[in-house]
């Protein structure tokens, strides 16, 4: 009896592996505010699903819930992975409600625009603890990188163990330096696209399979 119980006990295990294994991966897009997660998150998505993500803005937080597009298969160099987009609100230390008056918005508006910016934080900063099974970190390579929080939530990922692909966006303006991004983060690999351009996405989309694959 106890034999017949350690083998289907044992069974059970490598059924729930299989099963585990088969699932799509929860891979969160993180980074400061406008730095291009959406466009990227819709750019994979598009050239994957044929459908978007969600709606792009110049104007910072447009993102202020994660969403989620599912089911994402990415087939490169004989690796296929199955991935769940999860396109998260940029982080940030402060959200300041006059950002938002800069864009022609009513105070009423900003307002509401900065608590809900505020709660979406929040929310990025769970998903990441919970929820996510590898990280797509955004930055724009046209300003500086090393600020408190890309340092803290690279070192988040870090001490999760969690897979992180370093993305250096935005490589179409005249100011960008991939380099910087580079010598921020000499940990990790850096690299340079244009999200909006579709600039070496070939090549996010190798290193996206595999990292996560």
């Amino acid at each position: 009896m106890g034999l017949l119980t350690e083998l289907r006990d044992s069974i059970s295990r490598v059924t729930e592996r299989l099963f585990s294994a088969s699932e799509p991966k929860r891979i969160g897009i993180y980074g400061p505010p406008n730095a291009g997660k959406t466009t990227l998150a819709n750019r994979i998505a598009r050239d994957w699903t044929g459908d978007a993500v969600g709606p792009e803005s110049h104007i910072p937080h447009e993102t202020r819930r994660a969403r989620r597009k599912e089911n994402v298969t990415i087939e490169r160099n004989g690796r296929t992975v199955t991935i769940d987009v999860v396109d998260t609100p940029g982080v940030t230390t402060k959200v300041d409600y006059n950002e938002f008056l800069e864009h022609d918005m009513e105070k009423d508006d900003a307002i509401r625009r900065s608590r809900e910016a505020t709660e979406g934080v929040a929310e990025a900063m769970h998903w990441l603890r919970e929820d996510v099974d590898g990280v797509i970190y955004v930055l724009d390579s046209s300003t500086d990188p090393f600020t408190q929080v890309n340092t803290m939530l690279i070192g988040i990922i870090e001490s999760q163990e969690l897979p992180v692909l370093i993305l250096a966006n935005k490589v179409d303006l005249e100011d960008s330096n991939i380099q910087r991004i580079s010598n921020a983060f000499p940990q990790h690999e850096t690299i340079p696209l244009s999200a909006l351009e579709g600039d070496n996405m070939d090549e996010v989309y190798d290193k996206i399979a595999e990292y996560f694959g």
